[in-house]
């Protein structure tokens, strides 16, 4: 693909974020003058408590180790469910994968803390959870929504069972997934900023001190980077969608 194909496809967008991502976590501990506008009574308006930079490492790790494990689980599902062997089980997962979204965050972390302690444990467990509906359900989508004349053919040309998921139904499937799990990243993102009210290290570390001391230099400073993440990483998923087989039939 030629330079210019990349910026008429938006793929300069990801980069951009993220050098205004870092920029933000490595220069916003210098704005000092520019915070003291909003907290102009506070005597500490820069978060100091952790680095910025380090805060943003964190968080972004507990979202990519959380994506990982659901986007194995919910798609591993999706494909035993739509087998024929397990397709009894397609009810149940559906409704187990729905009540891990409908409990509030929140309150699994409470019921998570006195198995796993406090910290990043809980957090993941919540994030896990919380993010394993929306994949599974472009999982099932992206399956189910492959012609069977396509399948059948496949199958006519001698491939096995597992040769025709490996390279046919999940490279078609591949884009539909990709939107889940993109979904389900893009609300962690966020998500875990609640980690830091049990004591994991997290973006949202600012934005809960701001809250209990009443500084709004320090929630900002936490929104903004976590604004910022979740644009880079949707457009970083974005591109990879635009270039995923079938991307021209599911955005």
């Amino acid at each position: 693909m030629s330079k210019l194909a990349v910026l008429r496809g938006g793929g300069w967008q990801p980069l951009l974020w993220l050098v205004l991502l870092l920029a933000a976590a490595l220069g916003l501990a210098d704005l000092d003058g520019l915070f003291r506008l909003i907290e102009p009574d506070s005597r500490t308006v820069i978060y100091g408590r952790a680095a910025f930079i380090d805060l943003l490492a964190s968080h972004l790790l507990l979202v990519a180790l959380a994506a990982c494990v659901s986007s194995l689980v919910g798609v591993g599902a999706a494909i035993m469910v739509t087998r024929r062997w397990g397709a009894d089980f397609l009810p149940l997962v559906s409704q187990v994968a729905s009540i891990g979204q409908t409990i509030p965050p929140v309150a699994v972390l409470a019921l998570a803390v006195p198995a796993l302690g406090f910290g990043s444990g809980p957090t993941l467990f919540a994030l896990i959870l919380y993010g394993l509906l929306p994949i599974l359900r472009n999982s099932l989508a992206g399956l189910r929504g492959i012609d069977p004349a396509v399948l059948e053919a496949a199958r006519g040309m001698g491939m096995a069972p597992l040769q025709v998921l490996w390279r046919v139904e999940l490279p078609l499937a591949l884009n539909v997934i990709l939107a889940g799990i993109r979904t389900s990243v893009t609300i962690n993102i966020a998500t875990a900023a609640i980690g830091s009210t049990i004591g994991a290290s997290t973006l949202g570390d600012p934005v809960i001190s701001g809250l209990v001391t009443g500084n709004t230099a320090f929630i900002l400073q936490g929104a903004i980077l976590i604004g910022l993440l979740a644009v880079a990483v949707d457009s970083l998923f974005e591109q990879l969608q635009r270039r995923a087989p079938g991307a021209g039939q599911a955005k």
